[in-house]
This record gives C-alpha cells, structure tokens and sequence, in this order.
C-alpha cells in the first residue's frame, strides 16, 4: 500500500501507544490512519501528538507525526519534505471562487509530505496522492518537524516575495496575498 517500509509499533513510547490506542499496531496502519483524518488546522502546531489527540490535522502536522515515529524505529531515510507547488481548483476545487475573484491561476503553496528513496508519499488527506503536486512543485527543501511552524511560514512567505516580484502585473501586497492563501486554506479544512 505504501512504498515505506513497515514495522511494529510497541507500546514504548508516548507516540507508538497513542496509535496503538487508535488501533494502530504497524507503521503502514499509522499512515492510513492519519491519511484518513480530516483535513483541519490544529491549535497547537508545537505538539506532535496534536493530530491523534484532535483527530484532524494539516499536511504540516500530520507529517511531522509520521517523521517522528519514523525517527524513533530509526528510519532516518523517511525524509520530510516542504515543497513550493501551484496550488490551483483542479488540485482543490473548493479554491476556485477565491482563486477566480483575484484573478490567479494558482496560489504557491507550501506543502508537507514524506520522501522514501526518491518517492514522495501524501498523507494529507484520504484522496490526495503526490501525483497531485509533483508536476507542478516550483520548490522543494528537507525540513525537520520542529521546523513545520515558523520555518515554514517565513520560507513560504519569502518566496511569496519572491514570485510577486516576478508576477509585477498583480496589484497585490505581501499581506494581501497571504490572506487569499488564508481564504483558500480555510475553504478546504473541516467546517
């Protein structure tokens, strides 16, 4: 199902009991599991449990989870990932009147995901599959799971910077297009 390698979970450690406690006994079932929550902003980005504990997560938080309980079995080679790609409706329909009223084709997005040995796996959401960023990723850097916060905001803020300057005919500010990226998160999470 997932091309990672598969291993049992113990009850050793705070994480491996959490997923035990969801019924999670291997690593491919932990990433069902998270795969199969709902897509929602956590409160807490900070604590990695936050995902089992709310039982919804983002890109952001449910991968950093993953990586870390990768860590503890010492699979180091799990990488996690943030990449630049165009955010547009086909990759999420529910952007598109937003997407439409700024006149944008596509919003650059950070996004969250693993990487196993060239392979890219995404557990954002039960439907999303890596094929749906890979062809348009304009970046991509290796991030460690404490770096899901702040790192994260200020390196997509900057090549937000970045793009405006190069998309010169857009009217808009930093701020301004960081508020349309808000809309469009906040029209694909969990009412």
């Amino acid at each position: 199902m997932f091309p990672l390698p598969d291993l049992q979970l113990t009850n050793n450690d705070e994480l491996s009991a959490l997923f035990n406690d969801k019924g999670c006994s291997s690593f491919h079932q932990a990433l069902s599991y998270v795969k199969h929550l709902p897509y929602g902003r956590n409160k807490d980005k900070n604590d990695i449990p936050i995902v089992l504990k709310d039982g919804f997560g983002t890109c952001s938080t449910k991968h950093a989870l993953l990586k870390r309980i990768a860590d503890k079995y010492g699979y180091s080679d799990i990488r996690l990932m943030m990449g630049i790609f165009k955010m547009d409706a086909h990759y999420a329909p529910s952007i598109k009147p937003i997407l439409d009223k700024y006149a944008l084709p596509y919003m650059p997005e950070a996004h969250n995901y693993l990487m196993y040995k060239g392979l890219r796996i995404d557990c954002t959401n039960k439907r999303s599959h890596s094929r749906d960023f890979e062809g348009s990723l304009l970046d991509e850097v290796e991030i460690t799971p404490t770096q899901i916060t702040d790192h994260k905001v200020s390196y997509h803020k900057k090549y937000l910077k970045s793009w405006l300057k190069k998309h010169n005919s857009l009217t808009l500010s930093l701020d301004e297009l960081w508020q349309i990226r808000e809309s469009c998160i906040a029209a694909m999470s969990i009412k």
